[in-house]
């Protein structure tokens, strides 16, 4: 099992987004790069905010694009390019809708289920074999509701549900960026 060399969380960015349920890559990243000391700062040959430093004597670099969601590929792509990073030591965080608020889960490749960021993160690295880490927020039931539902932010109840899976998350980001991914994923499907 290769490491991870790079955490992509995705959103969109501006104020007006920041509470919203497509933003649950930013908010675990956001509490990754807090609890681990790195700093964002603003990389414009990467279309984002990036960071690095070093992990259980690994260097990690993480990414919250600033593009719009549908063009997240565009940064993740130039920053594995740049330090040569395969698909498989990236791993991108994201809100899922076919997973109810409370639900988080670890997975290695796969389809992008309609989500507009993995889709143009498929088609910059040229491969779905990347890893997800993915933050359920249910889904609003009907189709035509998505792009209104992923917009706008969780009722509190689910707020609670997903800061608990994005919690458990966390607990196991240790073993994610040691390479570690099966115990990860062992560790935070049981729960």
């Amino acid at each position: 099992m290769g490491e991870i060399k790079l955490i992509v969380g995705l959103g969109n960015p501006g104020r007006e987004y920041e509470e919203t349920r497509h933003n649950a890559g930013f908010w675990w990243v956001d509490e990754f790069a807090r609890t681990h000391h790195f700093a964002f700062r603003a990389e414009g040959k990467f279309h984002g905010l990036a960071a690095r430093a070093t992990l259980q004597s690994r260097e990690l670099f993480l990414l919250k694009p600033q593009t719009f969601m549908n063009v997240s590929g565009r940064g993740v792509g130039a920053l594995a390019q740049f330090y040569k990073i395969a698909p498989e030591q990236i791993l991108v965080v994201h809100d899922e809708l076919d997973l109810p608020p409370g639900s988080a889960k670890l997975k290695l490749g796969g389809g992008h289920g309609g989500h507009n960021g993995l889709k143009d993160i498929i088609a910059h690295l040229g491969s779905r074999d990347f890893w997800r880490l993915r933050i359920g927020i249910g889904h609003p039931g009907d189709r035509a509701e998505v792009s209104n539902y992923v917009l706008n932010a969780p009722r509190r109840e689910e707020m609670e549900l997903i800061a608990q899976a994005m919690q458990r998350a966390q607990d196991v980001a240790h073993l994610i960026a040691e390479g570690k991914l099966e115990a990860a994923m062992l560790k935070l499907h049981s729960n």
